[in-house]
């Protein structure tokens, strides 16, 4: 080692011939990978709850707003973006002293300090120009939300429960996507929403474990460090509370009975995971966090079957 660096595993943290080596000049594939393009997986956890909850305010036996459902696509990926942006400015020294992270954009040099604020205001500026095309209660949430976006990247410094507020960000959309629909909330996306930072403080306690010995050394806090050996615990009851808040979302909702059948279905992906993931093997543990989408279109798909079948 020199430098001060940390060097773990010999882990890419960057996807090396994928498309944006392919598609892409090369003046935008730092822009593209700073946004994590290349890795949607963040994107799709950011939009499931936003679907979820226009799902479930949309009106019995009807289908959920396909403007909507786009206008929310839009909006995730220029605020994961954004996100991803925003941590990476707040975590550049950090990155630089890690072998896996020192050659994103920011610490490699590839995009400047002033460049990297100038890509986060114009993926603001996106997320802004979908943001007003909703009602007033939906604008507020929104703006609501970026106190969560601005602070969560600085958490792991002064608390071992990061992912608590990365939940609290990442499943906004719960909220948001309910107000968008109905111009107001009720109860049952404000369970969802309890459901949903569950659900994250599960997968991404997982996700966590990949860089403990990384964080171990530099000082990130994490509640993959903060749990240890007793992880496997704890995701388990953070996805039996998942299930739970969300059948009870469903419950309040008047979602009939195949939502519950489907429901079951997610819940056992979710037992998969506490079950088979391998905390001391990075790839494993990528796996199962990645198998977190699967979870989101199953419960998508759930509260539709929950619409679509008739009560009476």
């Amino acid at each position: 080692m020199s430098d001060g660096q940390v060097r773990v595993e010999n882990r890419a943290d960057i996807p090396v011939g994928g498309w944006v080596d392919r598609l892409l000049p090369a003046w935008a594939r730092p822009y593209a990978r700073l946004a994590r393009l290349d890795r949607p997986i963040g994107t799709w956890l950011l939009l499931w709850p936003c679907w979820w909850s226009i799902a479930l305010a949309t009106p019995e036996g009807s289908w959920p707003d396909w403007r909507l459902l786009a206008l929310f696509a839009i909006g995730a990926l220029a605020m994961r973006g954004a996100g991803c942006t925003v941590n990476d400015i707040a975590d550049r020294d950090f990155d630089g002293r890690v072998a896996r992270t020192r050659t994103r954009p920011i610490p490699s040099g590839q995009v400047s300090l002033r460049q990297a604020f100038a890509f986060l205001f114009f993926q603001a500026s996106i997320g802004f120009a979908v943001l007003i095309t909703f009602n007033r209660v939906a604008i507020a949430l929104g703006g609501l939300s970026l106190i969560l976006l601005v602070t969560y990247p600085f958490m792991k410094r002064i608390t071992w429960w990061p992912q608590l507020f990365l939940g609290l960000a990442f499943n906004w959309g719960a909220l948001l996507g309910y107000a968008a629909e109905l111009g107001r909330l009720d109860l049952a996306p404000v369970v969802l929403y309890a459901a949903g930072i569950l659900w994250t403080l599960g997968y991404d306690t997982i996700y966590a474990h990949q860089d403990k010995d990384d964080d171990a050394l530099i000082g990130v806090k994490s509640t993959a460090r903060l749990f240890g050996a007793r992880s496997g615990r704890w995701i388990a009851g953070f996805y039996a509370g998942t299930i739970g808040l969300i059948a009870l979302a469903g419950y309040l909702a008047w979602l009939a009975w195949p939502f519950y059948l489907l429901l079951a279905l997610a819940a056992l992906q979710l037992a998969w995971q506490v079950a088979r993931v391998r905390f001391d093997d990075a790839a494993d543990c990528m796996l199962k966090f990645r198998s977190n989408n699967g979870f989101g279109a199953l419960l998508f798909l759930a509260i539709l079957a929950g619409i679509f079948w008739p009560i009476s």
